[in-house]
Formats: structure tokens, sequence, C-alpha cells
């Protein structure tokens, strides 16, 4: 690497205020999305150079197909048109029909390209070792060869975005870009190419291309936006790390109590990590006047694994429930499947009767979920970890009259406080389980770590291993106080949805709002993991 831009370093600050520089002073405001394509690319041209192709790829045959995929609509709309007295309603439906196949061709050209180009470089060594293993299990001397692959920065990011572009394009929803560097800047803007959010054309594009003038107000939200982020980061998740890459090195040599630890501390990391991630990637951002999409909202206080998944990662979600679940849910083999068990004896009872009816969205959310798992990494562990939240989420779609049965004849009042964090309670528990798969090194091991949670307990062995996991008692105590701060503001916002707590502080006495804010600074300086003679962690989704 040639310069260290990563997003906790000193460079990528100085980075930021350079590109804010030249920004807000550049003369002509028409040109000023040119300033952020021109920062894009020198960001990725020194975070990964190397690779700089396969963007590039996916830039330039996102753009071509999307041009092509509008021009056939273009055309079939002008003959349609010239052709509107001549044609009878039969003429017109079959035109349309054969239109609709062209285009439907020709999107899928672009997405086998560029996901072809993904799963490749992802999953190649993994589909490979697993045949591989088969083909061993049967006593077959042949074998698949492994390669030397690698995955560029951001790709599975940057491709998930521009193939739902080309989507929104034939679903007619957008117009197709008609300038390759617009394009080209949508899916390289360097505050979101590391790890997301994963944007919709229509919310992002129209703010990178406006001119945005200095706001005073905005560069200020945006920097304690950042602040927060830093803290989250290097404060409590590169803190964490610490000693989950203590287990994670020698796993097996570890009892339940501190695998047990291990994943709850994990839950935190994790969280801090990527939420850290993205509010550095938002701040940012809305220095230059652009709001990208909430990719979290305070995700632990869901009673459901099902508002777990609305609340946590929601762009990746939103992605999956657009172009995925609601294609997959709402076709013709689903719904015919639907109505075929509606009309059988089965079908006519009660349970024969909901089931037929919520069949299409619980199948679609196991096979979405499938695709998460697999989207996280190339391993079976990452599948398990897929499979486990798709599964309950489609079994309490499938059981929920059960449970509002149970519920109604317990006499529980849903909307009691006690019942409301036994929900949490019961909800995190699931997604900890989930978790397991992350930490493990495999599946068996993942396996073997929830047998521990239940057979390998032993408080004072655990303690005393906790203990060596290169961590001091002051360090845990000050990730401790890292999750009540976070808890504290997670309250605040969870009590005022409607506003963010940026905008409550400009409410506070001046004295109240430096006394934060310089708070806030020391404790990233004094208690944030970095300097010399030490790697800063990088953001665990980087490697997605």
């Amino acid at each position: 690497m040639l310069l260290n831009l990563t997003y906790t370093s000193l460079n990528f600050i100085f980075f930021v205020l350079a590109v804010m520089l030249v920004y807000f002073l550049f003369p002509v405001k028409k040109y000023k999305w040119t300033v952020l394509l021109a920062a894009s690319v020198f960001f990725y041209a020194v975070m990964g150079y190397k690779f700089a192709f396969f963007i590039l790829f996916t830039s330039l045959t996102t753009y071509l197909i999307a041009l092509w995929i509008e021009r056939i609509s273009n055309r079939s709309k002008a003959l349609l048109k010239e052709k509107k007295k001549e044609w009878s309603r039969d003429e017109k439906k079959a035109y349309k029909n054969k239109i609709k196949i062209q285009k439907r061709l020709v999107m899928a050209l672009a997405l086998v390209i560029n996901f072809g180009v993904l799963a490749f470089l992802k999953y190649y060594n993994f589909f490979a070792g697993s045949l591989n293993d088969v083909l061993g299990s049967f006593g077959m001397g042949a074998s698949v060869p492994t390669l030397s692959l690698f995955l560029p920065l951001g790709i599975s990011f940057y491709t998930f975005q521009s193939m739902g572009y080309i989507i929104d394009v034939y679903r007619e929803k957008t117009e197709a870009q008609k300038n390759p560097f617009k394009l080209l800047l949508f899916v390289s803007f360097f505050p979101q190419i590391v790890q997301g959010p994963i944007s919709i054309y229509d919310q992002l594009a129209k703010q990178l291309f406006e001119p945005h003038d200095f706001d005073f107000t905005r560069v200020k939200h945006g920097m304690l936006l950042i602040l927060w982020g830093f803290f989250k980061k290097l404060v409590i998740a590169d803190r964490a790390v610490i000693a989950i890459n203590a287990v994670t090195g020698d796993y097996n040599a570890y009892s339940g109590t501190t695998l047990t630890f291990i994943i709850l501390l994990y839950a935190v990391q994790l969280y801090a990590d990527f939420s850290g991630g993205i509010d550095i990637s938002r701040g940012v951002a809305q220095i230059f006047g652009i709001d990208m999409i909430d990719n979290f909202k305070r995700p632990y206080f869901s009673k459901s694994i099902n508002e777990y998944w609305r609340r946590w990662h929601i762009s990746l979600g939103g992605w999956m429930k657009n172009y995925v679940f609601y294609p997959i849910a709402m076709s013709n083999v689903f719904l015919n499947a639907s109505k075929k068990m509606k009309n059988t004896r089965f079908g006519n009872t009660a349970a024969g009767a909901h089931i037929s009816k919520v069949l299409p969205t619980s199948v679609a959310s196991l096979i979405v979920f499938f695709l998460v798992g697999v989207w996280h990494g190339a391993d079976w562990k990452y599948v398990a970890f897929g499979v486990w939240n798709g599964g309950i989420i489609m079994l309490s779609i499938l059981m929920q009259p059960l449970f509002d049965a149970l519920t109604e004849k317990l006499h529980i009042n849903k909307d009691n406080f006690f019942f409301g964090l036994f929900q949490m309670v019961r909800t995190f528990i699931v997604v900890l389980v989930g978790y397991v798969f992350d930490v493990a090194p495999s599946f068996g091991q993942g396996m073997r770590t929830i047998g521990l949670f239940f057979t390998g307990q032993n408080f004072s062995l655990g303690m005393s291993e906790i203990g060596s996991l290169g961590l001091w008692g002051k360090d845990y105590l000050v990730i401790f106080a890292g999750i009540v701060i976070i808890l504290i503001a997670s309250i605040i916002q969870e009590r005022h949805p409607e506003t963010d707590i940026r905008t409550m502080l400009d409410s506070k006495p001046f004295i109240w709002r430096f006394l934060l804010i310089y708070g806030g600074i020391l404790a990233v300086i004094i208690f944030g993991i970095y300097g010399s003679g030490y790697n800063a962690a990088d953001f665990v989704y980087m490697q997605f």
C-alpha cells in the first residue's frame, strides 16, 4: 500500500480535510461532483490499486448494459405508439412480452457477468475444496485445483450496488445514467467503498451530482458522527478484538465459559466495529452535504429475529428484500404452490390455511438468509449462519398463530415492560447462536462451541483464561464503560426516533456541548488503540 488511508488513520483525516477544502472552493458549481470523483479514484488507487481493473470493469459493464436496456425500452415504446392503430390488442401484448424477455436477457447478462466475477473470486476455492472432499470420500484420486485468488476492496458492496441500479433501470424505476464518469462516482464513492452502506441509485446519485455549499451545521454534525465512529471503533472494537483474536488463534484450548464470554464480547466488538465504520462513512458524506442511508437502528433492542434484521445492516436487508425476496415470494411458482395447498383438505384446516398463506414469504425468507450467509463468506460455517437465521424466521412465520394463542392462553400482556425485556433477551440469545459461526474457525467447531455452552462451563477456569487473553482489568473496564455509553445513547435514540442526539445537542448550553465533545476527543486520544507498534484492526465487513 503506497499510503495508509484507512478510515481511522490520521492520513485519512487529512485526506478528507483536503477534499473538503477543494470541494467547497471549487469555482464551477456544476462540476463539483468531479472533485468527489477524483477523490474516490485517488482513494481506491491508494487502497486497492492492484485490483482497480475490477471496479472499472463493473462500472463500464453496468454503464453500457443500463443504456442498452433503456434503449430497448425507448424503441419499443416508440414503435407501440407508431403502431397504436394498426396492431390488435393481442399483437401489442405479444410484442410487449417479446420486449420484456429481451430486456430480461440483457439484464441477466449484467448480473451473470458481475456476480460471476464476484462468485469466482470469492467462492471458487471454497467449491473446489468442498468438491475435493467429496471426491476423496469416494476414494477418487482426481482433484480440482485451487487457485491463488484475491478479493478486491469493496467488491461485494459495489457489485450489489451496481446490480441494484441495473435492476432498477430494467424495472424503469430510474433512468440510465448517460455520463460514464457520474456512474463511476456512484459505484466508487470513497466514504462507502470499504464497507457500505449499499446505496440505492435514486437515493444517492442525485445528492452526489448536485453542488453543495458549505453548511456549518452539516459539517459539524458530520464531524460529530465521525468522532462517535472513532470512539466505537478505536476505544471499544479494537480493544475487544485483542481478546477475540487470542481465542480464535488457539480455539480448542479454551473452556465453554471462556468461549461464552468471547461470543458475548464479539457481539459488542462486531456492533462497535461495523456501526462505527458506518458512522465514519456517513459522517464524511454528510460533510459534503450527502445523506447516506442509516445502516443500524439499535438492533440489540429487537424483540424478534425478524426485527433484528430490519435494524441490522439495513442496506443489505433492503437490497435482499427488493431484489431477491419479493421476486421469489411473488413469483408464479410460489403463488401457484400456495393456491394448490389452499385447495387441499389440509388447506381447509386453520393451520393449513395459515401455512398456505405464508408459504411464499417463509420459504423466500429462508432462501434470502441462505444467500446472506453465503455473502458473509466462503465457508460452511457462514452457510450455517444464514440457515440458522433464515430457519428461525421461517419457523416464526409459520408458527405465529400458535405463539399468539399461547400468549392469549397465558394472559400475557404484550405491552408489559418485562415481557418486552424477555423478548429482547430471547432474541439476543438467538443472535448469539448465529455469532458462534462467525467466531468459530469452522462449522464443526461452531457446533462444538454450542455444545460447550451446556457441558463445558467452568467459572474458575474461565476467569483464569479470560485474564490471559491480552487485556488487563482496566481494558475490560474501558469496554464496559463504552457499552454503558452506547446503551445510554441508544436508549435516548429509541425514545426519540424522530431526531438524533446531534440535533438534541444543538439546543443544549454551549458549556455542556463543549465538555461532551472535548471528552469524546480525549477518550479517543487516551483510550483508543493505535500508535507505533500497533496495526489497527481492519473493519470486520471489509472481508465481505
